[in-house]
Parts: C-alpha cells; structure tokens; sequence
C-alpha cells in the first residue's frame, strides 16, 4: 500500500486536501470518485519519498541480494506485489527501496516487471532486464533471478578483489610521496645554511631545487599538475583517446594479460548466462557487447554480430586482433557445432575467471616490490644529495688538518 496526498473539490465547491491509502494511483482516483472529490492534484508521498532516497548509485551487491530474495520469494509462492512490499521493507539500501517502491507501482498499475525496471537504467541495466524479460515471457522467472543474483555475486567478488589487491600498492605510493613531498618542504631547507658555498655534486643540486621549487613556486606546481591532469582527462574522454589508452594498457606485460582476461570472463560469462536463460543470440552479443568494458572487445562482438546474423560462424570475427587465446576460439567453435554454446561460455568464464586471479595476483606481486624500489631510490637520492656534501667537506677538514 502506498500513501497518496490529494487536493480535490467537493461537490459543494470546497477545496479539501488529505491523505488516503492505495494500491495504485488507479485505486486512489476511484476512492476519491466513491467519496464524490473531484481531484485537483494528486501525488504520491512514498514515491516521492522513494526518489529523494534514491538518487545516487545503487550497489551492484545490493541489486544482487534483491533479485535472490525475490527469486526465493516467487519460488515459495508470494505474489509479485506482496514481494515487492517485502522488499521495500527489508531492503538495507535506501535508494534501492525507493527505486522498489516506484518499481512496486508501476507493476500494481498493470506494468510489467521487464517494463517497471526499465524505466531505472541506472540500477537495473538493459543485462538484467533483457534476462528478465526472457524469464517471464518463458515462465522461468525464478530461475533467472537466481542466474543474476549469481552473476552479480561473482562479479562483484571479482570486482572486490581487484580493488583490495590494489590499496596496499596505493597506499605505499601514496605514503611514499607525503614523505619525499615532506622532506623537500621542512627537511632539505635545514641543510641549506650548512652546505653554504660548499662544492655540491649533481644529486645535491637536484635536491635543492626541487625543494626551492616546492617552497616557492608550489601554486605554479599545483597549477601545473591540475592542468596536466585537465589535459589527459580531455584527451581520454574523446573517443579516440580511450582507445589508444586501452590499446596501451593491453600492451603492459601482465597486467595487459590480466585485464584482457577479465574482459573476456565478462563476454563469456554474460553471454553464457544470457543465452542460458532463453535470450536470442543476435540480442544477447548486443547486451554483452556493452556489458564487457572493453572497446575493442566490443569492436569484435560486433563484427561477430554481423557474421552470425550472415549465417556464418561466431569465432572467426574473434580470431581478429588477438584478443582472444586459441584454446578459448576452439571451444566456442566446438560449441557451435555442438549446440552447446551457453554451457561452454559459462565453462570458459570460469575457467578464465581462475586463470585472472592468478594474473591479478601476480600484478599485485609485482607492483609491491615495484613501488618499493621507487620509493627507496627516490629516498636514496634524496639522502646522497644531502650527504655527499658533508662528506665532502669532512673529507677536505681531514686533508687540511
């Protein structure tokens, strides 16, 4: 039940507002015309409720956990309308309860749930409501609530693990520049008087005047970097600039491997699902085309879309660019053949899903050791420009005496 603020007329002419109780905004014009108001206005207070407690990103986790307890509620029988108020209700996130209360409405107003979500791309993507869309035309829908609510879990674990593997690497880097950025402002300029006229090799100059630059000319630093950052981000959110980018990155050893890697879990593990769960070939390339976060990933899919809308065979449009491994290729053609396309894609994601782990690890391995070293050779210049001069001038006193 939702709760309706109205202002309407009486019979006599008088203006009344108040607040009823409804299904839907359908059921509240009724109740309103049995009760003989014409309504002047008539606005949804859960709903709106619902949109300010919605606004932001919703949390792909989140979205998870809801299509398995809805798919565990279909399955036990509940109506879709009771499940979606037990939603709402036991939902942790706020935003994704007001996304359901406008959900929840759209469907008691005789919308479907393909098309109530639909109408909120930004927490239920055209992957979800295309699977969906499949479940109820079919009768399957339970088992499809629970084939997303385990994609999402896994993706989200992978997700997880990228970004934890990565904060110890960011913060050694990140504590690491604090400390040379810290000793060039208070430290280095102590030294300064002590050196006076001394003879100073070239570590030494070098520390002096990135220091005397950091002390006067910071604001032209910060300048200077926001505006060589301003630069990059431009020239990255133009599409040819992402391109080179990810052209770049795939080139890195290890870490090209592992994000070509990931990108390929994701096509095969989103086809696979999606074809799984009765959705057309054609249709479901095009979902995970999008769905794969690789343009040039996306650049193969689409030419593969071609090819089989031509009869021809999937794999030979993948085999361009060598994205795909030879091994990967030869399953996918076999799967063809066999007609068993969805449970060899969804083989393949996991198999692959295996192998990036091991590649993040091994980037992960790498980066440490990696930052280490940078951070003790830029604190190794910065000590051998500090003391070399000393001992220099130690050097000369012991000579002299």
């Amino acid at each position: 039940m939702a709760d309706f603020q109205y202002t309407a007329k009486t019979a006599a002419g008088e203006t009344v507002t108040g607040v009823l109780s409804a299904e839907s905004e359908a059921t509240a014009l009724r109740i309103l015309d049995e009760r003989n108001l014409f309504p002047l206005a008539l606005r949804n207070g859960s709903d709106a409720a619902g949109r300010q407690a919605a606004r932001g990103r919703v949390r792909t986790r989140d979205v998870g956990i809801m299509y398995g307890q809805l798919a565990d509620l279909i399955g036990a029988g509940v109506p879709m309308l009771r499940a979606l108020d037990s939603l709402v209700k036991s939902t942790v996130s706020a935003r994704l309860a007001g996304l359901l209360r406008e959900v929840r409405a759209a469907v008691a107003d005789g919308k479907s749930l393909t098309e109530a979500l639909r109408e909120h791309p930004e927490a239920f993507p055209p992957l979800h409501t295309a699977m969906v869309q499949a479940g109820e035309r079919a009768s399957f829908l339970e088992e499809v609530l629970q084939s997303l609510s385990g994609f999402l879990e896994r993706l989200d674990e992978l997700r997880s693990k990228v970004i934890g593997a990565l904060i110890y690497p960011a913060l050694l880097a990140g504590v690491g520049t604090l400390v040379l950025v810290g000793a060039l402002l208070f430290f280095v300029p102590r030294f300064e008087p002590l050196l006076g006229d001394a003879r100073k090799p070239l570590p030494t100059e070098l520390v002096l005047w990135l220091s005397g630059v950091l002390r006067g000319y910071w604001y032209l630093a910060l300048a200077a970097g926001a505006g060589l950052g301003a630069l990059v981000w431009g020239a990255l959110s133009s599409e040819r600039g992402r391109r080179w980018y990810e052209e770049w990155r795939l080139r890195v050893p290890v870490v090209g491997t592992a994000l070509r890697l990931l990108a390929i879990t994701r096509f095969c593990r989103i086809l696979g699902t999606l074809l799984a769960n009765g959705v057309p070939l054609l249709q479901a390339l095009s979902i995970s085309r999008g769905a794969t976060g690789s343009r040039l990933l996306g650049d193969r899919i689409a030419d593969a879309m071609e090819s089989v809308r031509g009869g021809r065979p999937l794999t030979e449009p993948l085999r361009v660019g060598n994205l795909f491994p030879e091994q990967i290729l030869a399953m996918i053609r076999v799967a063809e053949e066999s007609n068993r396309l969805d449970k060899v894609l969804l083989k393949i994601a996991d198999t692959v899903e295996r192998r990036t782990n091991r590649q993040v690890d091994q980037v992960v391995r790498l980066l440490e050791p990696l930052i280490l070293c940078l951070v003790a050779m830029a604190i190794g210049i910065l000590a051998l420009g500090l003391l070399l001069p000393i001992f220099t001038m130690a050097s000369n006193l012991g000579r002299a005496s």
